[in-house]
């Protein structure tokens, strides 16, 4: 019968218009789930499948926005400040080396951007060690904002940075502790249960951003030993006074000793010393304080360059010329006005020679030692040296031979801040990195106008380096060249054995003190 009426064996129709509906029903619809019901569904997925994942969150897929949005903004703040490095931009300059701010910003993007790569792989290891790195950041941050001294040097700038990498840390503890909690919220509502065991690309995953997390937690804790020895050596008070210049934008050492007149009255002219590729303070310094007591001398000054000792950096780019206003307003401001017999060494005689040709008469005498040649700014202003120093100058802020010369080698706060280790602070590569940056340029065309209107009845003593000369044949040529400077040559004379830096030897000491009392009692 039923056969016959057209229902099947189980009392249902089979004719054609009901199988045609039921197949409507059984199809996919706009209304059909595409994830199983979390409350009546039975059915759960792989562990494996691809549609478990934290994405499926808004909250994680807002935090990876924003992540990706933060480290837009770092990277915008990580090239103003390697720009600043070549042309400070307006408000930036930093009286320091620039060079930990630099690092901060760095810090704060590469950690920024491996959150990203390893984002929906959660690491216990990784939180663990970026609260470490979070409370290294935090003494960082006490010591750069408490320290005036360090403060000083950084800024805003630098604060700024340290502060910023701070709250970058922070979001990246709080992002990989989401995304964990995603994952399992995610693993439980599609798979039934939080999965524990992990695939071999998420251990690969894990692998990496811990080393990676070890590799950023090292470098602060090297930046952090730094900044305690910057520190200590900010307790290192100047043996003179500091004078801002520049518009109050940056401050020199300035430093002076002795009387201007002998025991018989007679007005003496003060001896401005002007270092070499050292500070003033190492070597020139004590020899000056033996000049004035043996009576060679009367008084004499000298001026800390721009990133030397004592002094400020100055905005970039800093030429010679630029370098020799500053020193002369700094001396100004010290009351200090001639006159004078300059003495400089190595690189400083270029300084020396500007600031003779732009103080005209009150200039008495000039004295060489070992000078440089206008022909070796091509090698100061070398590319090959600029990169070398910018790579010193980027990893300096770690301190690696800072930190073990102070652990195993006693270097004292003398030794950093203007003896044999000055050259490895950040503010002295810093210094010559600008040096090395405008050396063809702007410093050669400020060398180049300064000998043509340089006095040249000047009494001029030249005193040069027999090793240096034995080692390079051109040298002895460039000091003889170097004798023509004024039409007033009163001596040269080449001290044997004696190296670059000629005071270093008692020969040398010697032909200085004899040659530098003559041009000063004859002022």
């Amino acid at each position: 019968m039923n056969r016959l009426l057209g229902r099947g064996p189980n009392g249902h129709d089979d004719s054609p218009r009901d199988s045609l509906d039921q197949d409507r029903e059984s199809s996919a619809n706009e209304h059909t789930r595409l994830l199983p019901n979390r409350v009546e569904s039975t059915s759960y997925l792989s562990p494996d499948d691809p549609a478990v994942s934290p994405y499926n969150l808004w909250s994680v897929r807002i935090v990876r926005y924003l992540t990706t949005l933060f480290a837009v903004l770092t990277f915008v703040w990580w090239t103003i400040l390697l720009v600043s490095m070549f042309v400070t931009p307006p408000g930036f300059h930093t009286r320091g080396s620039g060079f930990f701010p630099f690092s901060y910003a760095g810090l704060a993007l590469a950690t920024l951007i491996f959150t990203l790569i390893f984002f929906s792989i959660p690491s216990k290891a990784v939180r663990i060690l970026i609260i470490v790195m979070g409370v290294l950041l935090v003494v960082d941050a006490i010591l750069l904002i408490s320290v005036e001294k360090v403060r000083h040097e950084e800024g805003w700038v630098g604060m700024v940075s340290v502060l910023w990498a701070l709250l970058m840390a922070i979001w990246t503890l709080l992002t990989d502790r989401l995304v964990e909690w995603g994952k399992t919220e995610e693993e439980e509502r599609l798979t039934g249960r939080a999965e524990t065991r992990r695939t071999l690309g998420e251990w690969t995953g894990v692998l990496l951003s811990t080393l990676s997390m070890v590799v950023f937690t090292l470098v602060v804790l090297l930046i952090t030993c730094t900044l305690i020895i910057r520190t200590l050596d900010a307790g290192l008070l100047p043996p003179g006074d500091l004078f801002w210049v520049d518009g109050d934008k940056y401050m020199m050492h300035v430093y002076c000793h002795g009387s201007t007149a002998d025991s018989n009255g007679t007005k003496l002219a003060t001896v401005l010393l002007e270092g070499g590729e050292s500070p003033v303070e190492d070597g020139l310094w004590q020899f000056a304080d033996n000049a004035v007591n043996n009576g060679s001398i009367g008084r004499y000054c000298f001026v800390d360059r721009p990133g030397l000792a004592w002094s400020d950096t100055a905005p970039s780019p800093l030429s010679a010329g630029m370098a020799v206003e500053a020193i002369s307003e700094a001396l100004a401001r010290a009351g200090e006005d001639g006159p004078w017999v300059l003495v400089s060494a190595g690189i400083g005689s270029i300084y020396s020679r500007i600031f003779s040709a732009r103080h005209g008469g009150d200039i008495k005498g000039l004295l060489l030692i070992d000078p440089l040649h206008d022909d070796d700014l091509g090698s100061i202003g070398s590319s090959g040296r600029g990169f070398w120093l910018w790579i010193r100058g980027v990893i300096s802020p770690l301190g690696l031979d800072r930190i073990p010369g102070a652990l195993f080698k006693s270097r004292t706060r003398e030794d950093r801040v203007w003896g044999q280790s000055a050259y490895q602070t950040g503010k002295y590569i810093w210094a010559k990195l600008q040096e090395n940056l405008v050396a063809e340029t702007l410093s050669k065309r400020d060398l180049a106008s300064s000998t043509a209107i340089q006095n040249p009845d000047v009494p001029l003593s030249l005193i040069s380096s027999g090793d240096h000369i034995r080692r390079d044949s051109g040298w002895e040529d460039k000091q003889r060249d170097l004798s023509h400077l004024t039409r007033n040559l009163k001596h040269w004379d080449i001290v044997d054995n004696a190296p670059h830096r000629v005071w270093d030897t008692w020969q040398g000491r010697e032909a200085i003190e004899k040659r530098l009392r003559q041009l000063v009692h004859a002022a």
